[in-house]
């Protein structure tokens, strides 16, 4: 009685703020909760606000509406812009090759889990605003709960139905996890599927394609490159071939293109595998031997972080390296090595390779910065610019053919489509949009924390009711549907008609959901790496369409 009489005393804003930082301690412990790499997750949070709601409000307990609405809203604003600075510098290069079949499996489990959610509206009357919450719920999707919430603000929804939206996700999620798992069970048990072939097959395609650039010694055997500078050899420079040592005898020399070749040189070739193929064909063939910079070498390789800004946006060729005797071999960018060629521009962050005599190394490395300690700072001021642009570019009305009103971003899809194009860019005038990943993860965590928090304390008072004495049982079947008759339709077909390597393909089901828990139990099948490849590969596209799906569904059944 005194501690109710305590918190009746508190104001609405200090309340607001205690109930958020209970729902967020409690939900973070029960999401941490698992049986087998099984659990809620980040979800706990959801279920965890719910759980405070319920009692503040049967305690008569007031939270600040107006509060609760800002934190969600800033809440789902940081957590989509993290992830799109965090899948933005590669999230073009996933639409090429193998990401490409990836992509189109995981898009078509969103369209067909799009075409089965308005299915089950007409099929079920289900309300709408419960509907795109369902459909958020059974693919895990937070981001699609958010954009959800506000395209129904936009079109002039009461709060009060705009919380069915909460409540559908709620009731619709814990089978989204599960429903995904008994998908992969389902495919691997029925079609018989061992997991030891398929890591020999996924480790075999793998060693055709390298994922990072692979290098190769050549020795020059084609009697017409004879007393030709290097320069002049067909396709070797400004192709994204470097030649970045050369061993002729026993000495270990820094090649440049006005360098004579000779019969008998050795050349260290880094570079895209189909083109460093054609090399060999031109200068003669590869060679096991030794080109290493080290001890008793006159060469030396170092890494070289980009953080001076008056090296962003330059080309590799503006450096003049060539006359300063060093080399780059190597660009690595937010984990991916870009084949190098001249007119390459530079973004912070970027590590480059570089070769060449010590003492010229250290000269060209203030032209690039190198300082590492930059590389642990969050560019905040980046930060707040680029939201800045989201929340601009996210209240732009779009008209779409066929849409009665014109489609909006809003606060998730705005800020997300922003991030990506400026991650991509890099810089704009003063401003950088490098962000560390563990400042990300860290604001990401926050953001999503604060939604799902909110999220949970404003729907709580309705939660119990709705679930024991309205819809939220029938909802809950409905939700299962949502989650299982995508999975498993596109799952058996990408296995029986695309034969897709299973590994993969798990990886790839649990990114078309973008739910950790079902990368964790894939990953956990197998020590190769083809389930998190999988999962980064379709894990942006997926992202965007979440978010998108709710926003034109509103759009088309309720306008």
């Amino acid at each position: 009685m005194a501690l109710l009489n305590f918190l009746h005393s508190l104001s609405e804003v200090a309340l607001a703020s205690a109930a958020l930082m209970l729902a967020g301690a409690l939900g973070l412990l029960l999401g941490g909760v698992n049986w087998r790499g099984i659990g809620l997750g980040i979800g706990g949070v959801l279920f965890a606000g719910l759980f405070v709601g319920h009692f503040t409000s049967a305690a008569g307990l007031h939270l600040s509406p107006e509060m609760l609405e800002f934190v969600r809203e800033f809440g789902l604003i940081i957590f989509v812009f993290t992830i799109g600075i965090q899948v933005g510098p590669g999230f073009f290069a996933t639409l090429q090759k193998a990401g490409l079949q990836f992509n189109l499996i995981a898009a078509s489990i969103v369209l067909l889990g799009v075409a089965t959610t308005v299915a089950l509206h007409f099929i079920a009357d289900i309300p709408v605003p419960a509907l795109v919450g369902l459909m958020s719920g059974a693919v895990t999707n937070t981001p699609g709960l958010g954009a959800a919430t506000q395209v129904l603000k936009d079109a002039g929804v009461s709060s009060e139905v705009i919380s069915e939206a909460s409540l559908g996700y709620a009731v619709a999620y814990p089978f989204g996890i599960i429903g995904i798992l008994i998908t992969m069970i389902a495919v691997r048990t029925v079609l018989r599927i061992k997991l030891e072939t398929e890591e020999e097959q996924f480790e075999a395609s793998r060693a055709k394609g390298a994922v990072e650039l692979p290098a190769i010694n050549v020795v020059v055997h084609n009697a017409n490159l004879e007393g030709l500078p290097l320069g002049e050899v067909p396709d070797l420079y400004d192709q994204g071939v470097v030649v970045s040592r050369l061993k002729r005898g026993d000495m270990l020399m820094h090649p440049s293109r006005k360098m004579v070749l000779h019969l008998g040189d050795v050349l260290h070739l880094v570079g895209p595998a189909e083109k460093l193929h054609a090399m060999v064909l031109i200068l003669g063939e590869e060679v096991d031997v030794s080109l290493t910079t080290t001890k008793g070498s006159q060469l030396t390789w170092q890494r070289i972080a980009v953080t001076a800004k008056k090296a962003l946006g330059k080309r590799i060729s503006d450096f003049g390296l060539e006359e300063r005797g060093v080399s780059i071999s190597r660009c690595t960018r937010a984990g991916t090595q870009l084949p190098i060629e001249a007119g390459l521009t530079l973004q912070f962050g970027d590590i480059l390779t570089v070769v060449g005599h010590p003492s010229d190394v250290d000269l060209v490395k203030p032209l690039f910065g190198n300082q590492a300690k930059s590389l642990e700072l969050v560019q905040f001021a980046g930060v707040f610019f680029g939201i800045l642009i989201g929340i601009g570019i996210g209240s732009i009305p779009i008209a779409f053919p066929g849409l009665p009103a014109p489609l909006k971003l809003g606060l998730a899809g705005g800020p997300l489509v922003t991030a990506i194009v400026l991650s991509r860019i890099g810089f704009l005038g003063p401003f950088v949009f490098f962000m560390p990943p563990v400042a990300n993860h860290a604001l990401r965590e926050l953001g999503i924390v604060l939604f799902l928090a909110a999220v949970g304390l404003k729907a709580g008072g309705q939660f119990v009711d709705t679930l024991m004495n309205g819809d939220g049982f029938s909802w809950m079947f409905y939700g299962m549907f949502i989650t299982a008759i995508p999975l498993m339709i596109v799952g058996f077909a990408a296995r029986i008609i695309w034969k897709v390597n299973y590994l993969s393909l798990s990886g790839v089901l649990a990114g078309s959901m973008t739910d950790p828990p079902a990368l964790a139990f894939a990953t956990n099948m197998s020590s190769t790496s083809a389930a998190a490849i999988g999962y980064a590969s379709v894990y942006p596209l997926v992202m965007c369409m979440r978010i998108l799906a709710p926003q034109i569904i509103v759009l088309t059944l309720m306008v």
